[in-house]
């Protein structure tokens, strides 16, 4: 085509390749200018998150001491900061970029950090400085015997709100996918995930104790609640034998004493006080419903409590609303609040003699069982009523329970329909391990079969580790107990009868027989056990859905012997199970629990 009628063609090529051309040339502009904006945008955030991180030690720093204004003064910046960080990095065109390859998920984590942030400062520690300087440990300490209460309960609804308000913070952060984002935002959600979940455990400790505390006190009317004293020298699953006993009271605030027990005061009952379930009568037989003293031979410290309570109406005609327990390594931490008990004649109960007098002195003085029971119950009544006439050290006093509660040594079990629940998930609770996705918890417990105390001179190991070794991506485990004895060479003469047990069990005098039972997370299955290389017969059972296996270690004085328990885990739906970790029977002496070598050639067959 030529001549003038193909210049209009021409005319309109160029004229299409200029629209293209400019239109290319202003999406790029566009992209760039977008490019741009989150870029300045992402500074400013950047810049108000860091000016931020100063203010967060600044005001927990104020709400401990009591400083309600500054800590106002301060929890209002920091709001501020954080609120400028999430409006820079929640509007339309950073929520576009979120889609961009590469970048996106880095933006994403980003805005997922400042609004987390936002709300946690808004809803959780804005309306916790507005308790700065009602509440602190010395406002708890008993007056006169008696805890006031009002504080407390006026302080409930801020702490509970505040307290959901963090956690769901702290799902959110979690949550983010930073499997691809740059090392400076992996950090920042590891240090807020990490800052989160040390404020997280205070806030919810917190609110749970808030919401029980008052009612279980006496503060809506009496309640009576039974305490036991496991005693360590004759291993339980939960600690250890309960001895003595106690009726404890409270009303509004004020506990007393009411009247003392042993566990000799208890007869055998000719069947199990409750119902017990066909997990507890396989593995620790039906004399767990039985014998006052062998209600802790169950790891579950509900059905323990549950037989408690009935056994104490049988005997005492008195229905009591709950059953706490406590065992001598934990009333030695109280003693370091407290200071020296004195016991009479002179002597006096230390925390650093505690354990000592009570688990072994008290065996060489008191030949009978109910002296020994009496002597329990003296002690533990003298330490009650030093703390309930309040001469502590509170801060003292908050970090001896908070050791004993971590330690599994302090155990609340409430009668009461709606309490289990708000205790549940807590060490207090003494209930089997759970699982989470980023941990497989086991539990290795532990029940003297000797029928005496010789679990003084027992120590105990832990070592965890897990292999992958299959196709299908299940995982094995190895839970590896050794159990050591360190009672002298000469036990069988030179301990007490009632210490050795005197061969009455069938046991030699002097040797220590254990029975060992491995709990796995739900779905687990249990493989088998070995020890020195060869394959060993375990008892196994199912216990609230988790596969266990028991088996007997008699060890002689001075001897040790390791078993190897392993485990495969469920079929995998989401991910991959999580790292091992252990609970463990709290003995006189502490679990060291380790990380042990496992492959796959030591995978039983």
């Amino acid at each position: 085509m030529s001549g003038p009628a193909a210049a209009p063609a021409r005319m309109t090529k160029r004229t299409r390749r200029r629209i293209i051309g400019w239109s290319i040339v202003g999406v790029v502009v566009l992209l760039l200018a977008c490019a741009a904006w989150v870029a300045v945008r992402g500074l400013q955030a950047k810049s108000e998150l860091e000016a931020a991180l100063p203010l967060v030690d600044r005001v927990q720093s104020q709400i401990a001491s009591g400083d309600s204004h500054g800590a106002a003064a301060t929890a209002r910046t920091l709001a501020q900061h954080l609120h400028v960080a999430r409006d820079d990095t929640s509007d339309p065109i950073w929520r576009a970029a979120e889609i961009t390859p590469f970048v996106g998920s880095n933006l994403t984590a980003v805005r997922k950090l400042a609004e987390s942030a936002s709300d946690v400062a808004d809803h959780a520690v804005t309306p916790l400085t507005r308790l700065a300087g009602t509440i602190d440990l010395k406002s708890f300490t008993p007056v006169d015997g008696r805890v006031p209460l009002k504080p407390l309960q006026k302080a409930a609804p801020t702490l509970t709100s505040a307290n959901t308000a963090l956690q769901s913070g702290l799902d959110t952060v979690r949550s983010i996918d930073t499997s691809s984002t740059i090392g400076v935002i992996t950090d920042a959600v590891d240090k807020l995930t990490s800052a989160l979940e040390k404020a997280g455990s205070v806030t919810d400790a917190a609110s749970r104790a808030a919401r029980l505390l008052p009612g279980m006190l006496g503060a809506n009317g009496p309640r009576d609640y039974v305490l036991v004293i496991q005693n360590n020298a004759e291993a339980r699953s939960t600690g250890g034998i309960v001895g003595a006993l106690a009726l404890l009271r409270a009303q509004d605030g004020r506990i007393s004493l009411v009247s003392q027990a042993s566990a000799s005061d208890f007869p055998q009952f000719t069947s199990p006080v409750r119902p017990l379930s066909t997990a507890t009568k396989k593995l620790y037989g039906e004399i767990t419903g039985e014998w006052v003293q062998d209600t802790t031979l169950t790891p579950d410290f509900a059905t323990s409590g549950a037989l408690v309570r009935a056994m104490w109406e049988k005997r005492y005609g008195t229905k009591v609303d709950g059953v706490l327990s406590m065992d001598p390594v934990a009333l030695s931490y109280l003693l370091n609040a407290t200071g020296p008990v004195d016991l009479g004649d002179g002597e006096q109960l230390t925390s650093e003699n505690a354990v000592n007098v009570l688990l072994s002195e008290s065996y060489a003085r008191f030949n009978q069982p109910k002296e020994q029971d009496a002597f329990f119950a003296g002690t533990a009544a003298a330490v009650f009523d030093k703390v309930a006439s309040g001469q502590f050290d509170s801060g003292a006093m908050l970090a001896a329970l908070t050791r004993a509660s971590e330690e599994r040594r302090v155990l609340v079990w409430s009668a009461h329909k709606h309490e289990p629940s708000i205790l549940g998930g807590t060490t207090l609770a003494g209930s089997l391990p759970e699982s989470s996705g980023a941990e497989s918890r086991f539990g290795v417990y532990l029940n003297d079969a000797t029928g005496a105390k010789m679990d003084y001179y027992l120590h105990t190991s832990i070592g965890l580790q897990s292999a992958k070794c299959r196709a299908d991506g299940r995982v094995n485990y190895l839970v590896r107990v050794t159990l050591s004895s360190d009672a002298p060479a000469d036990a069988a003469t030179s301990l007490p009868w009632y210490v050795t047990g005197a061969g009455l069990s069938g046991v030699p005098a002097g040797d220590t027989h254990t029975t060992v039972a491995v709990y796995a997370p739900r779905g687990f299955v249990a493989i088998g056990a070995a020890s020195g290389g060869k394959d060993v017969v375990v008892q196994r059972a199912t216990d609230q859905g988790r596969a266990v296996a028991q088996l007997l270690v008699k060890l002689t004085p001075g001897q040790s012997a390791t078993y190897d328990f392993q485990f495969l885990s469920a079929p995998l739906s989401d991910g991959s199970p999580g790292s091992p970790h252990v609970q463990s029977t709290p003995g006189v002496w502490a679990t060291a629990v380790r990380r042990v070598s496992f492959g796959c050639s030591d995978v039983l067959g």
